[in-house]
């Protein structure tokens, strides 16, 4: 999930590689060439601001961010929190509140690891950037070109999507394009294929937020790299960086002793969610863990144009097109506001104070919320991470210093308007939520008559069993079990599985002569499949 606000659900923002000769690429151990020394530089026009910041600002706002985090555990309740703050190159502050897990021991602490969700999207654009400066790839690069089995639906999209159109989200996929496949158990090399079966909007001319489609970009990179991206990403930016407890699988992530749990928003507080997310399949997009401290570590890199300890470890300029806008995310709704884009990645904006801020939000709804904020021209980010159901805390708490930092004071309610706005992601899915069933409902037919296997070209074959005197509905690999309940007459309902739709959450289900519509798989017109005795029903 983006900071940007939005009136979707939070998704999880996370194959076998070929194994090609590295004989000529440099692993992260090698010597990497020393920075350039800083050049006299006269800001151009669009680098200046027109509210400067005084000296000690930043110092004041950093001596605040404890109050700001204590007050925000008190306000929302979330179990656990970390915190951490970088300024000229240094961690000026980073500190744990809170709890790991309810009900057990282990405090957070600056060392404690969170699943960061969508917060893994800029972290591999690093990982790629690093590659593009090697000459591995570029960010023009054609998938097809490492992966010539990858369709769209368009041939001529399909042969010319770029990495970087991935990463910036301007392939045409549909918004979270592929990641209800993943609830019912499909694997990476599954869901990739199957993006060709989806819609496409305008190639490079539109953005919808893919975890999928991210993903395969980053799938192209691995498989230049002859490494798989778990690896890949340790050896090219964790292991150089330091950041010794990070990880981009989540076999890594339960070895840790000092990780957070996930906690689910309850009434009247939070309580340990008892699933896992399980990020592995998109962990490109979603499926990296880390440490604030491992986090400022990158941070600072970020900052320092892919300088580390004087050695340039990430290509300035690959790193700079990562950083940039690449596309327009959030048109303006009057001629008075603001545009946001998005590089690859990552969100570009321009602040109030007309300062670039790059920043994004990561959200698993089965328990976690992040957050990071870069400020460039003042050399300060902020990043933090939370073992909670996403309620906005990370971004209230970014906002605020950001502000402070920009500012010297809190210019908007950052707090009302992120709980407005995380309030609606978190609402209950579906047409009939909040309806009550019919007083007299139509009866359904013998459940016989309902029995079978229908297929779905995109979401596979769906079998519906009769099991005493109700319907189960099974989905996908994974043999997800869902039980319908009737509704009226050959209307059913359900409800939808995995954290892609909130809790409370209804979708119909319904039959009509050989055909079954499961609503909350139908957004894209692709949730209709088709019994063998159905007539004219294309699956």
């Amino acid at each position: 999930m983006d900071t940007r606000l939005s009136c979707r659900p939070p998704h999880r923002l996370g194959a076998a590689v070929a194994t090609l000769s590295t004989a000529l690429l440099f692993s992260g151990a090698a010597v990497a060439q020393s920075c350039p020394a800083p050049a006299a530089h006269t800001p151009m026009p669009n680098e200046v601001s027109a509210v400067p910041i005084p000296a000690g600002q930043v110092a004041a706002a950093v001596g605040r961010v404890d109050g700001i985090a204590q007050s925000l555990m008190a306000s929302y309740g979330i179990p656990g929190m970390a915190v951490a703050v970088v300024a000229d190159g240094k961690i000026v502050f980073a500190k744990g509140y809170g709890v790991r897990s309810l009900g057990k021991p282990g405090q957070v602490d600056a060392d404690t690891v969170f699943h960061l969700a969508s917060v893994s999207k800029p972290i591999g654009a690093t990982v790629i950037a690093r590659q593009v400066g090697k000459g591995v790839i570029t960010w023009d690069t054609p998938l097809q070109r490492w992966l010539p089995d990858f369709q769209l639906a368009d041939p001529y999209v399909g042969s010319h999507v770029t990495v970087g159109d991935m990463y910036a989200h301007r392939s045409g996929l549909p918004d979270h394009a592929g990641d209800l496949l993943e609830d019912l158990g499909y694997n990476r090399e599954q869901m990739l294929y199957k993006l060709r079966y989806m819609p496409l909007a305008r190639f490079r001319n539109s953005y919808a937020y893919t975890n999928f489609g991210l993903t395969a970009g980053a799938q192209a990179v691995a498989v230049a790299s002859g490494r798989e991206w778990a690896a890949l990403s340790a050896e090219e930016i964790y292991r150089p960086l330091g950041m010794n407890s990070t990880s981009s699988r989540l076999e890594d992530f339960l070895k840790q002793t000092n990780r957070a749990d996930g906690h689910l928003k309850v009434p009247g507080g939070f309580r340990v969610s008892p699933t896992q997310p399980h990020p592995d399949a998109q962990s490109p997009a979603g499926g990296v863990n880390s440490s604030v401290n491992d986090m400022a570590r990158w941070m600072n890199m970020v900052l320092a144009q892919g300088c580390v300890d004087g050695k340039q470890l990430v290509d300035p300029e690959a790193l700079r097109a990562a950083m940039s806008p690449q596309v327009v995310s959030g048109p303006p709704s009057s001629p008075s506001a603001r545009t946001s884009f998005y590089g690859y990645g990552v969100n570009v904006i321009e602040s109030a104070s007309g300062r670039v801020v790059l920043n994004h939000s990561g959200a698993f709804n089965l328990g976690a919320g992040t957050a990071f904020t870069l400020i460039p021209s003042a050399n300060v980010g902020i990043v933090a991470l939370t073992n909670a159901q996403p309620v906005g805390v990370p971004e209230m708490l970014n906002a605020e210093f950001a502000d402070l930092v920009q500012f010297g004071r809190v210019t908007q309610d950052w707090r009302g308007l992120y709980s407005r706005a995380l309030a609606g992601l978190l609402a209950p899915q579906g047409s009939l939520v909040g309806k009550q069933p019919p007083a007299s409902p139509a009866p359904a037919r013998p459940l016989s008559e309902y029995v079978g296997t229908y297929e779905n070209t995109f979401y596979g074959a769906a079998s519906v069993t009769a099991e005493g005197d109700r319907l189960v509905l099974t989905l996908g690999p994974g043999r997800v079990r869902l039980p319908l309940s009737h509704w009226d007459g050959d209307l059913f309902t359900l409800a939808p599985p995995g954290e892609s739709q909130a809790a409370g959450s209804i979708s119909k289900a319904s039959f009509n002569r050989g055909t079954l519509n499961i609503e909350y798989l139908d957004e894209e017109k692709l949730g209709t499949f088709c019994r063998a005795d159905a007539q004219g029903c294309k699956p």
